[in-house]
């Protein structure tokens, strides 16, 4: 995610409009610029640290940006752009003023409404401090604002899968409509940037998350994951999906000829509890029956479950705050957002 903020970070400058026709906007630009191009030298040489003393180095710098940035928007206070660039340094987890990264970014939204890198971010802070209900809005807010931009669409199936349960709770989501719109998320993600494995893994990890996975698309997708990437652990890691899947099916000797090579250091540990799940599925325990609390109106949890592979991208943990929230939306206009543009991505769903 850190690297993912430097990269919205550096598209500012591409996707903020100045405001035409004022005297001092040459100067504002010029001075936005500099301001830019030593916070992107900064984070980049804190990205790229190795050592906590490497990075402390950085701090009276980083601060004197501060002072600048804040002197920046006395100067400037109606363009849009300065609280932009400034809200990315102050959420940074370097600085990690997320609150007052937020303030801007609300500010910023007043003077442009039309900037989706703004409500991508404040979908963000919604989503990771707990009202995933009240981030929905603003993510699709980008997507209408930037349907060809990628990472918008993936935060949507990531807050849908993540916060599945909150949706689910409120009310005003069924099992098919969130299932729907999440895989319709992540497959806009992997069309409109089809180079991105973690994008691509993901998509094939959301099967997965639905009530009712087709295991052969499902199948189909780890196939052509292992075709793609290039070590011999991501290669073994996507033939260990494969057999989950498989067993999931109910193929059993298929899934137990997947599991007979030797695999890589933690992998083969998730090998051994694959072939525990086989065993026990061809010589399954007495039932017993066991009452399974579902809270009213929502649907009983799907059986599928992923293998204990930690993934390349990890959804947000949410954590219930106080803060000011907008409209809420419908799943009915998710299904429809994504239905006008989504084209299935290869080997996934129709």
């Amino acid at each position: 995610m850190f690297r993912i903020i430097v990269f919205l970070f550096i598209s500012v400058v591409a996707v903020v409009s100045f405001a035409g026709g004022q005297v001092s906007t040459t100067r504002a630009e010029e001075r936005l610029q500099d301001l830019m191009v030593i916070q992107r030298e900064l984070l980049g040489k804190a990205a790229a640290a190795e050592l906590p003393e490497e990075v402390e180095q950085l701090r009276p710098r980083l601060q004197n940006l501060v002072f600048d940035w804040e002197d920046y928007l006395r100067t400037y206070p109606e363009d849009p752009a300065g609280y932009i660039a400034y809200s990315m340094l102050l959420g940074n987890p370097l600085l990690d003023e997320r609150k007052r990264a937020q303030a801007l970014l609300l500010r910023a939204n007043e003077l442009d409404p039309d900037q989706p890198i703004v409500k991508n971010q404040l979908g963000k802070y919604l989503a990771e401090e707990g009202l995933p209900l009240q981030a929905l809005p603003y993510f699709l807010a980008a997507v209408e604002l930037a349907p060809e931009e990628a990472l918008y669409h993936y935060q949507v199936g990531q807050l849908l899968g993540g916060a599945r349960r909150d949706f689910l709770i409120s009310g005003e989501w069924s099992v098919e409509a969130i299932d729907q719109a999440m895989q319709h998320a992540f497959a806009e993600a992997v069309r409109l940037d089809p180079a991105s494995l973690p994008y691509a893994y993901r998509y094939a990890e959301s099967y997965y998350d639905l009530e009712n996975p087709p295991w052969d698309e499902a199948l189909a997708a780890w196939q052509a994951l292992e075709e793609r990437v290039k070590s011999p652990k991501e290669q073994q890691m996507m033939r260990l999906h494969q057999a989950n899947v498989l067993l999931f099916k109910g193929e059993l000797e298929a899934a137990e000829g997947m599991l007979q090579e030797r695999f890589i250091g933690v992998l083969a540990g998730q090998r051994e509890r694959l072939l525990e799940r086989l065993e026990r599925l061809r010589n399954p325990p007495p039932e017993v029956e066991q009452a399974v609390a579902v809270p009213e109106g929502v649907d009983s949890p799907a059986a599928a479950t992923p293998i204990e592979v930690t993934p390349p991208l990890v959804v947000p943990e949410f954590r219930p705050v106080v803060i000011e929230s907008p409209l809420k939306v419908s799943s009915e206009k998710v299904v429809e957002l994504h239905e006008q543009t989504v084209q299935p991505a290869a080997g996934g769903a129709e």
